[in-house]
């Protein structure tokens, strides 16, 4: 399966480990290169959305609206970037611009600052 950076998946998150993690069937924004993206690594680097949206929560959250087959507005969950198989991931949904991906990189930069 190969996917890019930029695109929304609908993934399974479960079983989740810890209270505090994400879990659940839920869309994903693909954040890893395009170049370990085309190569047959097993994993994929990823952030979950979630419909339950919170206002003025940048760099925690960044906003995306629904299109495509993302059918709601959803908060990128940019604090909860981890790795999953590529097995977990289950249909595509949608792609971001390529100012949203810089957008979510520079939030990503002052999170990890």
């Amino acid at each position: 399966m190969t996917v890019c950076k930029g695109e929304i998946w609908l993934a399974n998150l479960n079983p989740q480990r810890k209270a505090n993690e994400v879990a659940k069937v839920r869309p994903v924004l693909v954040f890893q290169g395009n170049a370990l993206n085309r190569t047959e690594y097993p994993t994929v680097i990823v952030i979950p959305l979630t419909t339950q949206l919170i206002e003025n929560a940048e760099p925690l959250r960044y906003r995306i609206s629904a299109r495509q087959h993302l059918k709601s507005d959803s908060d990128l969950l940019v604090a909860h970037i981890r790795a999953i198989d590529k097995s977990r991931l289950i249909e595509k949904l949608a792609e971001l611009r390529v100012e949203e991906l810089r957008q979510v990189q520079m939030l990503l930069d002052e999170i990890l600052e």
